[in-house]
């Protein structure tokens, strides 16, 4: 069995009620939930929250709602992967016999079926432990700069100060979509950035990790382009 798992916890801080405020007038987690299911990779899709009113709109829009996040992995400190091994612990004392599953964010307008497609593809094919969404970075990471208490400005790589941008290796960063694995390396809680893993690249365009009121308001003007 293939389950996506959507973590949807009710206690958002940056943004109140995120995973259920309406993007362009839906709920942003519909969004998520759509595109599992036109996906046809999973034959169960849940919600995992702590949040009554997220459940309801979660089983609204065709997820599932199995059993309830306890509280002590619904705070600000609880990791995807506990989120996670919790998800499929309960899943499995039902009975569910799980072979594959794919953490897919609540807050992931941009995802698509054909991306989730690939990316269980992807795992099959070459039987790796995760595929996870990832995208470049815009700029070379080699010539970051850091501020100081006082504004002055140094490099994080300073022997990069002279290198042309085009002979900088490019660099990417996870796309905060979704991160398909196999059910034994989540349980084992297997590091996901590592070698065991590879990525679907995504443009930058459709790859925005929704965080702060600005990310919301940037995402919501992609979405239209």
């Amino acid at each position: 069995m293939n389950i996506a798992i959507i973590p949807a916890r009710g206690g958002s801080k940056r943004i109140l009620r995120k995973n259920i405020k309406l993007f362009l007038g839906k709920p942003i987690i519909a969004y998520s939930i759509e595109a599992a299911k036109q996906s046809g990779c999973f034959d169960k899709i849940i919600v995992s929250t702590d949040d009554q009113e997220i459940a309801n709109v979660a089983l609204q829009y065709g997820a599932e709602v199995p059993f309830v996040r306890p509280a002590n992995i619904a705070d600000d400190y609880a990791t995807t992967i506990d989120v996670i091994q919790h998800a499929l612990s309960s899943c499995e004392k039902l009975n569910w016999d799980i072979e594959l599953a794919c953490c897919i964010y609540a807050t992931a307008p941009f995802i698509t079926p054909e991306s989730l497609q690939k990316g269980l593809k992807l795992l099959e094919a070459e039987n790796l432990e995760y595929v996870f969404s990832a995208t470049s970075f815009a700029f070379p990471i080699q010539r970051a700069i850091t501020l100081d208490e006082q504004g002055a400005v140094s490099m994080f790589y300073p022997e990069y100060a002279n290198t042309r941008s085009q002979d900088l290796q490019e660099a990417f960063h996870d796309a905060g979509q979704f991160y398909w694995g196999k059910a034994k390396a989540f349980r084992e809680g297997k590091a996901i950035f590592s070698e065991h893993s590879k990525v679907v690249l995504l443009p930058r365009i459709r790859a925005l990790d929704i965080d702060t009121p600005e990310d919301w308001e940037l995402a919501e003007a992609l979405f239209a382009v």
